[in-house]
């Protein structure tokens, strides 16, 4: 089937990201991508070669989006230190408990491939490990800031601390797809700042 003359390849890639993220790399099957996309299958494969590399660039997507989004509020220096984790903690529980089915949220593509690839798809992981190293150094630098300003209070190293912010973050994503309800989110979130804080 040829490519239709009005084929939008960013919105394509967007399609396909959000079925992976639904269903993961192994359960989306093709059909699933041109069901999305509303391409055909030759469509999909002359212009992203194969299903994994239509993933990668899915992955690639997605964690720029995402990562851009948490980088803005970590950059927002009208704020306490603590008080821009605390918003993209909220971000977090805001984006769980809107984008449910069944109760359950579809959690975050990095975080549910890293649970599905990350141990056996080298390219993934350089993906996953790159944005981690990314999203790390941001939080350590804000909370550096917190002990200037005086919101972060925690004696432990700064490095230490963005480990269990990032690692926060990704449990309530895990909680939010086991059913955790907003409820259940926004305590892990104070428990976190708590730690931060008291």
């Amino acid at each position: 089937m040829a490519r239709p003359r009005n084929f939008d390849e960013g919105r394509a890639l967007d399609a396909a990201m959000r079925t992976f993220w639904e269903k993961g790399y192994e359960a989306t099957s093709t059909q699933d991508l041109c069901d999305a996309t509303g391409l055909g299958r030759s469509s999909i494969y002359n212009t992203f070669k194969s299903k994994h590399d239509l993933f990668e660039r899915a992955l690639a997507h997605y964690i720029e989006t995402m990562t851009a989004d948490q980088l803005a509020i970590l950059e927002d220096t009208g704020r306490s230190a603590a008080e821009r984790i605390r918003a993209l903690l909220d971000v977090v529980v805001d984006g769980e408990t809107e984008h449910r089915a069944g109760g359950r949220s579809l959690g975050c593509l990095t975080v549910n491939t890293t649970v599905e690839l990350a141990g056996r798809d080298p390219r993934a992981a350089e993906l996953l490990q790159r944005d981690l190293a990314r999203r790390l150094a941001a939080l350590r630098a804000v909370l550096e800031e917190g002990r200037r300003d005086g919101s972060i209070t925690s004696p432990r190293d700064s490095g230490a601390l963005a480990r269990f912010v990032n690692a926060a973050m990704g449990g309530m994503r895990i909680s939010s797809q086991a059913g955790a309800d907003r409820a259940t989110l926004e305590s892990i979130a104070d428990v976190t700042m708590d730690a931060l804080t008291g």
